[in-house]
């Protein structure tokens, strides 16, 4: 009924069908089951997030890490204190009922239903397909503060046993968080190491080949859970660390397998969970209370409120993109909780938390209320607010290429700034796995050979073989390509060439290697800084080259405004005779010999005179240094140019000396000035006429 999935989410039309599960179970007089904590940790969510960890997209999750990381870790710890507190203040005025509630259990209460369940998160906003950045930063979250939630849950446990809590208790207490969060990250890098190593070696097993994909990340939660290590963290670490290697070692055929199959494991469980959900709601044991149940819901919507406006105002502070207040608004509303609360809380001991059912009904309340209230209405917000959506398209392989250029590029102006920013430490990660972790994970020549070429070798292989079964060909050499395979045989094309239709698994793979292969940008040599820069040989030549021919071009202009003989203004032929005829002796033209430098020419000179030498010359134009008597009775000497020699500059010719006296310049002196216009009349009439 696409009506009613599109108004309400699929999470909450599950619970339904659980509490109706529920109800007729009860109703025929049997017991219903009840969600098992155990079956919850180790069957229910392992498969939800191995597939969020798997496929996480791995771009937008460590450029906001640090964002992530904080809303993680101090929004969780926030959250649960200040409930904590709150509530332990609500039990001590609340009445008979509650006086007995301490402040270790108010406070275990608080770290339980403070975490952003990643179940609920998944479910809802995968459905309304909102942008990248603001569903990295809720997931994340909810992957992330699962550290936090293991470590509180265990310490407050531990410390409801204790007589008495001390300091060394909460210091130990403290450095646990680092223990479990970054120990789970390990034990899950481990692991995807093995699997990756693994896939090596299992090239003629392929059907088997997914088997060790679900094996390692199962062991590497197992392993965690077993040491209370966090194993979600242990999980998504696995599964980021083994993809790379392991999709380069399995077939397409493999990567396809894990794919789906990991789609449908996580969909099952989902869909389970959220049923066991609804069906626990009516088989298990509750009790009421008004006063603690309202304030749990109401303190939990203030904690998360006043908990993302005080981060975000921080964060905002560092980010260059910042977040607005829609998306404040959208990250605060999408604070949803799950099963994982429920389970933790079902897991407590009745002989140190009495009030387990309260505390049962509480979280189950606040549940219901963020899935359907919150899950229900944050699409119509979305388009109210008009919050940027996901975009559906693929981005194309342009698109691909020009982000990884960019990515080149900031790294080199980071390097230059001597500025080490995350794209600086991105940049030697990559090289340090292309130079050893690739050649001891990924098999054969995949690790050094061009993706590219290895899968146009394929192809053309591929087309050689098809060629000789068809009987196209008696013989065809061991390495033949296709071109020469062609011009053996040439076939005659129809008319109307059908080309065959590429799969939807062909044109995936053809896109990825492309996208991978076609941005090979060259790779430097060692890094450098504004510090440490090496100087190129080159440089200072090409420089004084540069300077020579500025220097030449601008001795050239002189030497025009120098030696051209400037045109006299012409009259009108009507304003010269009226000159004439007023005074004839007044007007008789005189050149401006004095300023036109004598120019003597050798007449048995080889070649024609084409260049000027303008040793003793340029000192005196540019110079202006006055000409000595002998150089003024000499006038400018013109020689014949030399050829030069191959290879040589053919502006100037350097020789021992750099200076600009040892320059020589072409210059063409047959142009005494512009010529008058042919049709207008002689602008005097000569003496003695």
């Amino acid at each position: 009924i696409p009506s009613v999935s599109n108004i309400v989410p699929e999470s909450c039309l599950l619970i339904v069908v659980g509490l109706l599960v529920g109800g007729l179970i009860k109703g025929v007089g049997q017991k219903p089951p009840i969600l098992n904590s155990d079956i919850f940790f180790l069957f229910l969510l392992p498969p939800i997030i191995l597939d969020a960890g798997y496929f996480l997209p791995l771009r937008q999750f460590t450029e906001n890490l640090g964002t992530i990381l904080i809303f993680a870790v101090v929004g969780t710890l926030w959250n649960a204190f200040f409930l904590g507190g709150l509530m332990y203040a609500v039990c001590q005025l609340g009445g008979p009922g509650l006086n007995h509630i301490g402040l270790l259990a108010n406070l275990l209460f608080g770290s339980i239903i403070s975490a952003v369940d990643p179940v609920a998160v998944l479910a809802v906003f995968e459905e309304i397909h909102i942008n990248e950045l603001l569903h990295i930063l809720v997931f994340g979250e909810s992957l992330l503060n699962d550290a936090v939630t293991v470590v509180l849950y265990h310490l407050f446990e531990e410390f409801a046993a204790f007589e008495q809590v001390t300091i060394i208790d909460i210091i130990l207490g403290f450095l646990s968080f680092f223990v479990v969060s970054l120990g789970g990250v390990f034990v899950g890098v481990i692991y995807g190491v093995i699997a990756a190593f693994t896939s090596r070696f299992t090239s003629h097993i392929r059907v088997i080949e997914p088997l060790f994909v679900f094996l390692y990340s199962y062991m590497a939660y197992l392993s965690a859970e077993l040491f209370h290590l966090s194993g979600i963290m242990a999980l998504i670490a696995s599964g980021v660390v083994m993809r790379p290697y392991v999709e380069a070692n399995i077939s397409h055929k493999s990567h396809t397998t894990i794919k789906y199959f990991l789609k449908m494991w996580s969909s099952v469980s989902e869909t389970l969970i959220f049923i066991f959900l609804g069906v626990s709601t009516v088989a298990g044991h509750h009790y009421w209370n008004w006063t603690f149940v309202i304030s749990t819901l109401l303190f939990c919507l203030i904690a998360r409120v006043l908990g993302v406006l005080v981060l975000t105002w921080f964060i905002n502070k560092f980010r260059i993109v910042k977040l607005t207040p829609k998306d404040q608004f959208i990250i605060a509303y999408g604070g949803l909780r799950g099963a994982i609360a429920f389970s933790l809380c079902y897991l407590l001991d009745y002989k140190h938390f009495g009030m387990r059912d309260m505390f049962l009904t509480a979280i189950i309340t606040v549940i219901f209320f963020t899935v359907f209230v919150q899950g229900m209405t944050i699409r119509p917000l979305v388009d109210l607010l008009a919050v940027k959506k996901k975009q559906e398209t693929k981005r194309s392989i342009n698109e691909e290429i020009h982000t990884q250029f960019l990515d080149h590029l900031l790294t080199g102006i980071e390097d230059i700034c001597g500025h080490y920013g995350h794209h600086h430490w991105k940049d030697k990660l990559n090289r340090f796995n292309k130079k050893y972790v690739k050649k001891c994970l990924i098999a054969g020549e995949r690790s050094k050979e061009p993706q590219l070429i290895a899968f146009y070798h394929k192809m053309e292989m591929k087309q050689a073989i098809e060629l000789v079964e068809s009987g196209g060909l008696g013989k065809v050499p061991s390495a033949v390509s296709t071109v020469s395979i062609q011009n053996v045989n040439p076939k005659t094309l129809p008319v109307e060439r059908i080309l065959p239709a590429l799969s939807k698994d062909k044109e995936e793979e053809i896109y990825k290697i492309l996208r991978n292969n076609l941005q090979k940008t060259r790779q430097r040599l060692q890094s450098y800084n504004r510090h440490t820069l090496v100087a190129d040989p080159y440089e200072e030549a090409w420089n004084q080259m540069l300077l020579r021919r500025q220097k030449a071009r601008q001795l050239e202009q002189k030497m025009n405004n120098y030696l051209t003989v400037p045109a006299r203004k012409l009259d009108s032929p009507t304003m010269s005779r009226a000159r004439i005829g007023s005074d004839p002796l007044a007007y008789e033209p005189k050149t401006d010999s004095e300023n036109v430098p004598i120019i003597t020419i050798d007449p048995a000179s080889p070649q024609s005179p084409e260049s000027v030498d303008l040793v003793n010359e340029e000192p005196r134009a540019c110079g202006g240094l006055p000409p000595s008597p002998e150089e003024d009775e000499e006038g400018l000497v013109m020689r014949a140019q030399e050829p030069s020699s191959p290879g040589t500059d053919d502006v100037f010719t350097p020789g021992t000396d750099e200076g600009p006296s040892n320059q020589r310049m072409l210059r063409c002196l047959s142009d005494p000035g512009p010529p008058p216009e042919p049709e207008e009349e002689e602008p005097f009439i000569p003496k003695g006429q």
